[in-house]
């Protein structure tokens, strides 16, 4: 890279393949939350922290964060930070590249002899992926008092989450009453996990917004009858009707993804009854995985969902239930005032950028609730990610600190 940045490129080329080194057997790139090879990353990134001149601690919902105190004492924090756990198979750069990008911003900051104003804490988060509880965004969630209390009960192998948070040197007991209002600003450096600034030639996505994601599930219900004897034009089979539901969700998600604002919608679980080769289908249930960036998208797309489920049952033949809200996250807009310093930023280093929304959720969601946030993505090959095959060039990783490294600096000034 020609830029003369201020980071070192190579430190954080170190540190990432360093916790690419710390993981299963045959399972490239594998430390899931609460495992003994988390918490050997875990033990790397706080000494990493420690050699920065941070000093660390575990606070209430599992987070490493270290601390690096700013001149006026009460003024606030800057956070920046990610996550270090990962996905079965695959997570060489997910989070991590953000936790390594931020310990840099401390790091380049102590080369350059700059002390700033406010306190800057970098954060691993705990368990942002799913975890083997089932549940994500644990730490983020536990830092401002947004997890559910009934999660801390949830139990796997003979262990409940609470125990989990305490393994990892937290204390489950006070999540309910978590609080940071001392948070002034946080920033997160994130893989784009897409194929937009690659194939765009973009150095830097600014995430205008992380979109909400809104989760539904649809029974179709037909009658099971013998699949040798019964007459093709005398079936209720709930399986055809799903199948053609499945076609006319893509078609009407692809529809609505041409106009602006990020949308997806995905039939991501399907299961039918009896399941036998010799039994026409009684039942089938689909689960929809929709992301909006604009939350009038979703509720557009529910409501023509409800009406169309009404005529595909009629055309089929069939009995389908008005389709369930499983879950529902409305969309989180990034801050609008770190979206320009992060532009400013971005104009500062040289990094060619551009706005663009998440279609996948990030801690920064969660801290957004309480404390203004904003993300920046840098480029992946080819969007792949979640993935063995995931990778980041680490040129463009060290752009990606940079950028935080002037915005932090530009934000300790205007708080």
């Amino acid at each position: 890279m020609s830029r003369n940045l201020p980071v070192n490129a190579n430190r954080i080329a170190e540190d990432i393949q360093a916790l690419a080194d710390i993981t299963e057997p045959g399972h490239p790139w594998t430390r899931r939350a609460f495992s003994p090879l988390f918490l050997e990353g875990r033990a790397y990134i706080d000494a990493r922290m420690k050699a920065a001149g941070l000093e660390t601690r575990i606070d209430a919902a599992g987070n490493l964060i270290g601390r690096r105190a700013g001149k006026r004492t009460g003024s606030g924090t800057i956070m920046v930070g990610s996550h270090s756990d990962t996905v079965p198979d695959g997570g060489r750069f997910d989070g991590i590249a953000g936790v390594i990008a931020a310990l840099e911003v401390a790091r380049a900051l102590s080369d350059q002899g700059i002390q700033l104003d406010h306190d800057l804490e970098i954060v691993d988060f705990l368990a942002e992926e799913v975890s083997i509880f089932g549940v994500s965004c644990i730490g983020s969630r536990g830092m401002t008092g947004q997890l559910p209390e009934t999660w801390l009960s949830r139990e796997t192998d003979g262990r409940d989450l609470a125990t989990a948070i305490r393994e990892v040197g937290g204390d489950p007991s006070t999540l309910p009453s978590q609080q940071r209002p001392d948070i002034k600003g946080f920033l997160e450096l994130h893989i784009e996990q897409g194929p937009v600034l690659e194939n765009e030639r973009k150095d830097i996505g600014i995430v205008t917004a992380i979109a909400g994601i809104t989760r539904i599930e649809i029974t179709v219900e037909g009658r099971a009858d013998h699949a040798g004897t019964t007459p093709m034009d005398s079936r209720a089979d709930a399986l055809v009707a799903a199948s053609q539901l499945v076609l006319d969700i893509q078609r009407a998600a692809a529809e609505r993804a041409k106009r602006p604002g990020h949308f997806a919608a995905t039939v991501g679980e399907f299961r039918i009854e009896p399941n036998a080769a010799n039994v026409v289908p009684s039942k089938a249930v689909l689960l929809i995985d929709g992301r909006a960036e604009i939350r009038n998208d979703m509720e557009a797309f529910c409501e023509w969902l409800d009406a169309h489920v009404i005529k595909l049952a009629i055309a089929h033949g069939v009995s389908i239930k008005s389709p369930v809200r499983v879950s529902d996250n409305f969309p989180t807009p990034g801050d609008a005032g770190l979206l320009k310093t992060l532009e400013g930023a971005c104009e500062t280093v040289g990094a060619r950028h551009r706005r663009m929304a998440s279609g996948a959720g990030h801690d920064t969601a969660w801290i957004a609730k309480v404390a203004p946030a904003a993300m920046i993505f840098v480029p992946c090959k080819e969007g792949r990610s979640h993935s063995a095959d995931e990778w980041a060039e680490n040129d463009d990783i060290a752009l990606g600190a940079a950028v935080l490294f002037e915005a932090v600096r530009e934000m300790d000034k205007q708080i």
